[in-house]
C-alpha cells in the first residue's frame, strides 16, 4: 500500500513538473512568436503601395473611396503604421499619389544601381526590398531618401494637376532675380505642399516608435529620419523656374514663368552622389548620432548617413537578405562595377550567344510615316558564375 502511495505521489510530482515544463515551453514559444510577429510588422512598409501598380484590383489604383461596402480603403492597404492609417483616413485621395511616389522611388533606385552588386531588387510586395533594409547600410540610406523624394515629386505634381482637394497650383513667391517684364503666376508644381505632406506621412512610422535612448533601434530611427529629410530637400532644392514665351510668330516679347520640379532622374543622380559620399555614424554617450571619423566634415541635413557596414552582396545570404550576383549579366570589357571581374566577385563568368532584333534602316515617307526594317544580330553575353 505504501509502495502504491509512493508511486502516486511520484506520479503527481511528475505531472506537476511536466506541467511547469510545459508552461515554460509555452512562454518560450510565445516569446519567439512575438519576436517573429515584430519582424513581420517591421518588414512591412508603406513602400508596398508602389508594388502591384499594374494590378487593377490594387486598392490604391481604384477610384472608389470605399471598398467592399462600408469598409474604408485604408484598411485594405498593407504596410501602413497607425499614424499613416490616420492620415490615410483624412486624405484618402492622396493615397494613389503616395503609391506613385513609392513606385517612382523604387524605379529610380533600380536605375541608379543597375550596374552594382546590390541592384535594388524587389523581393516581395510587403517588405519590397526584403531583409536587407533591416541593416542600416548606405544602400538603406539611399532607399529611404529616394522613396521620400518620390512622394514629394508625386504629391507636388498631383496638386498642380488638380487631382487633390486640399491643394492646387504653387503659391511660391516671385523670385527676386526674375526680370520685371516677365509674368509670374503660371500653374507651378506645389512643392511646398508636397514637401509638407510627404514629411508628415513618411516620417509618421519613425516618429511613433518609442525605444530606449542609446539603443540600436533609436539610432536607426534617427538615421531613417535624417535620410528621409535629405531626399525631400533634394527635390525641393532642384526645383527651378520654367518659362513660356508669348508673342506674334514666337517673338517671345512676353514670358510667363512658374516653379517646376526637376526631372526625377536629376534627383536620382544627385542622391547617388550623396550615397557615394555618405557619412558613417555612431551613437555617442548622449544618445546622439555623431560621425565615426571626426576628421571629415560633419554631414549636413542634405547628406546621407548610415550606421552599419554594407553586407557582402557577392553571395546569397538569407540572414542579411543579400541575393548574391550569381546569374547577373556583366560587361567583359568594363573595369567598373558592371565589369565581370567586380560584379562576379572573382568567381568567373559564363559566355553565351543571344539573338537580338531591333529596328533599322528607317525611312521617312511623305506623308507622314516612318517605315523600318527589322535587323537581327548575334551578340555575346556574359553571366556571373
Amino acid at each position: 500500500m505504501e509502495k502504491s502511495i509512493g508511486i502516486l505521489v511520484q506520479g503527481g510530482a511528475l505531472r506537476t513538473v511536466g506541467s511547469a515544463m510545459a508552461s515554460k515551453y509555452l512562454i518560450v514559444v510565445l516569446a519567439i512568436f512575438s519576436c517573429f510577429a515584430q519582424v513581420v510588422i517591421e518588414a512591412s512598409s508603406w513602400w508596398s503601395l508602389g508594388m502591384n501598380h499594374m494590378n487593377p484590383m490594387n486598392p490604391v489604383q481604384m477610384s472608389e473611396v470605399y471598398i467592399i461596402g462600408a469598409q474604408p480603403l485604408c484598411s485594405q492597404l498593407a504596410g501602413l503604421s497607425q499614424g499613416q492609417k490616420k492620415l490615410c483616413h483624412l486624405y484618402q485621395d492622396h493615397m494613389q499619389y503616395i503609391g506613385e511616389g513609392a513606385k517612382t522611388g523604387i524605379k529610380e533606385c533600380q536605375y541608379q544601381f543597375r550596374h552594382r552588386r546590390w541592384n535594388c531588387s524587389t523581393v516581395d510586395n510587403n517588405s519590397v526590398f526584403g531583409r536587407v533594409m533591416q541593416i542600416g547600410s548606405r544602400e538603406t540610406a539611399f532607399t529611404y531618401a529616394v522613396s521620400a523624394a518620390g512622394v514629394v515629386n508625386a504629391m507636388s505634381r498631383a496638386c498642380r494637376e488638380g487631382e487633390l482637394s486640399s491643394c492646387g497650383c504653387s503659391r511660391a513667391a516671385r523670385p527676386k532675380d526674375l526680370p520685371r517684364d516677365w509674368l509670374w503666376g503660371g500653374c507651378g508644381d506645389n512643392i511646398e505642399y508636397g514637401y509638407r505632406f510627404a514629411k508628415e506621412f513618411v516620417d509618421a512610422r519613425e516618429r511613433e516608435r518609442i525605444y530606449q535612448k542609446g539603443s540600436y533601434e533609436s539610432a536607426r530611427i534617427m538615421m531613417n529620419l535624417h535620410n528621409n529629410e535629405a531626399g525631400r530637400r533634394t527635390v525641393y532644392n532642384l526645383a527651378d523656374v520654367a518659362c513660356k514665351c508669348h508673342g506674334v510668330s514666337g517673338s517671345c516679347s512676353l514670358k510667363t514663368c512658374w516653379l517646376q520640379l526637376a526631372d526625377f532622374r536629376k534627383v536620382g543622380d544627385a542622391l547617388k552622389e550623396k550615397y557615394d559620399s555618405a557619412a558613417a555614424m555612431k551613437l555617442n554617450s548622449r544618445g546622439k548620432l555623431v560621425q565615426v571619423n571626426s576628421r571629415f566634415n560633419t554631414p549636413t541635413i542634405h547628406d546621407l548617413v548610415y550606421i552599419d557596414p554594407s553586407p557582402d552582396y557577392c553571395v546569397r545570404n538569407e540572414s542579411t537578405g543579400s541575393l548574391g550576383t550569381q546569374g547577373r549579366l556583366c560587361n567583359k570589357t568594363s573595369e567598373g562595377m558592371d565589369g565581370c571581374e567586380l560584379m562576379c566577385c572573382g568567381r568567373g563568368y559564363d559566355q553565351f550567344k543571344t539573338v537580338q532584333t531591333e529596328r533599322c534602316h528607317c525611312k521617312f515617307h511623305w506623308c507622314c510615316y516612318v517605315k523600318c526594317k527589322k535587323c537581327t544580330e548575334i551578340v555575346d553575353q556574359f553571366v556571373c558564375k
